[in-house]
C-alpha cells in the first residue's frame, strides 16, 4: 500500500505520491535528466535505486504522468536516519509547493516512517535545496544542524564541499 495526497494550497494542482517500483528505474532516470538541475548519474544506478530502495523513495504523479521525484534509503550505519539523495520537480510543476509536500509524503512512506533524523548532503550555493530543508524543519517544529561530511578533495572532479544536513530527532 502506499500513501497519496492531493495539494491543499487553493491554487494548487493535484498530486498522487506512491513509492517507487522495480520497473520505474528508467523512469527516475528520464525524470532526473528532464528536471535538469540534478546531477544526472547513469541509467544503471537509477534501476539499482528502483529494484533496491524503492520503498524509500517517492514519484510525485499528475495526471498519472511523473512530476517530481524524492530518492532516499535507510544508510545501514545509521538506521533511525532516513537520507535524501535527490530530491526534484519538473519545471513546470514548479511554483506549487511540490518539493515540500514530496518531502513530507517521502517520510510518510512506511520503510521511513519510524526514522528520527532526516539527512541530505547539500552545498553551500545551492540556497533553493538549503530552504526546502529549512523549509521541512520548521513544518516538522524540530532543529536542523549543518555539518562537515564531504569535502572538495573526496570527489574525483572539481567538487564544492557537501555539508550534512540533519533535521531532528522526530517525535
Amino acid at each position: 500500500m502506499t500513501p497519496t495526497g492531493t495539494g491543499t494550497a487553493p491554487h494548487s494542482l493535484s498530486f498522487d505520491f506512491r513509492s517507487v517500483q522495480q520497473t520505474d528505474g528508467a523512469t527516475l532516470w528520464r525524470l532526473v535528466k528532464a528536471i535538469g538541475t540534478l546531477e544526472l548519474n547513469s541509467a544503471y544506478l537509477y534501476l539499482l535505486m528502483a529494484a533496491d530502495f524503492g520503498e524509500t523513495c517517492l514519484l510525485a504523479l499528475h495526471n498519472g504522468r511523473p512530476a517530481g521525484l524524492v530518492i532516499g534509503y535507510r544508510p545501514p550505519r545509521e538506521p533511525e536516519a532516513a537520507f535524501v539523495w535527490q530530491v526534484g520537480v519538473l519545471p513546470e510543476y514548479r511554483g506549487q509547493g511540490l518539493g515540500l509536500r514530496m518531502l513530507s509524503a517521502w517520510r510518510q512512506l512506511p520503510a521511513n516512517r519510524n526514522a528520527r533524523w532526516i539527512t541530505a548532503t547539500v552545498d553551500e550555493v545551492n540556497q533553493s535545496s538549503r530552504a526546502l530543508f529549512g523549509a521541512l524543519a520548521k513544518q516538522l517544529n524540530v532543529p536542523l544542524a549543518v555539518q562537515p561530511h564531504f569535502t572538495p578533495e573526496q570527489f574525483p572532479v572539481d567538487h564544492p564541499a557537501e555539508p550534512l544536513l540533519r533535521i531532528g530527532p522526530m517525535p
